[in-house]
């Protein structure tokens, strides 16, 4: 049977990895990164702290690739493991919970100067919304709408079939339906912008 260009892509970042090659750690930062990131970002909710915890998880995959057995998962899979273990052993350690339990009223008012800045889905908490939802859904919705993949990116990169994909995107928004019901009251600017975003 024929290889599908994302096996074949695939394929090829496993081939350079193993090789050592520089070329596959950009290819996997390019193909793989945002990605690892959604599943990064629900655990440690500081973008910055998310990417560098990112920067951290693929050089951990450069230099450990020999570790991973393509007969026992996934690559998808064993770089998800990676990159989760790696969110919840920073989000557990003493310097991370030392700097978010004793912000100066300095460091407040410079991180809602730099949320007036962003864009308008972080801005108005989207991405918080999300995590309303289960890992499988939220990485799929962050996927499509936040970094603007195609259903068949998604299904590429996930390496999981285009009709789950599907079905699990049509599950979250309708999940997405009935949590925005309860925001309503309260949040009225992100109800209509987050039914604008997702087409609800």
């Amino acid at each position: 049977m024929k290889s599908t260009p994302h096996e074949e892509r695939q394929d090829q970042i496993i081939r350079l990895l193993r090789q050592g090659e520089e070329r596959g750690m950009r290819l996997l930062f390019e193909h793989y990164g945002a990605a690892l990131l959604a599943l990064i970002d629900p655990i440690i909710p500081q973008r910055e702290i998310a990417e560098e915890v990112l920067h951290d998880v693929l050089v951990k995959i450069w230099r450990n690739f020999g570790a991973y057995d393509e007969t026992k998962s996934r690559l998808f899979t064993w770089m998800a493991r990676i990159a989760k273990n790696a969110a919840i052993d920073r989000v557990r350690s003493k310097k991370y919970r030392q700097r978010y339990k004793t912000d100066t009223i300095d460091d407040v008012v410079a991180r809602r100067v730099e949320l007036s800045v962003e864009t308008p889905t972080d801005a108005l908490g989207i991405r918080k919304l999300l995590r309303h939802l289960d890992a499988n859904h939220r990485i799929i919705i962050e996927l499509l709408y936040l970094n603007e993949y195609t259903q068949s990116e998604v299904a590429q990169t996930l390496d999981v079939p285009l009709g789950t994909v599907k079905t699990r995107a049509r599950r979250a928004l309708l999940q997405l339906r009935e949590v925005l019901k309860h925001e309503m009251a309260w949040w009225p600017l992100l109800y209509f912008s987050t039914l604008n975003l997702f087409g609800l």
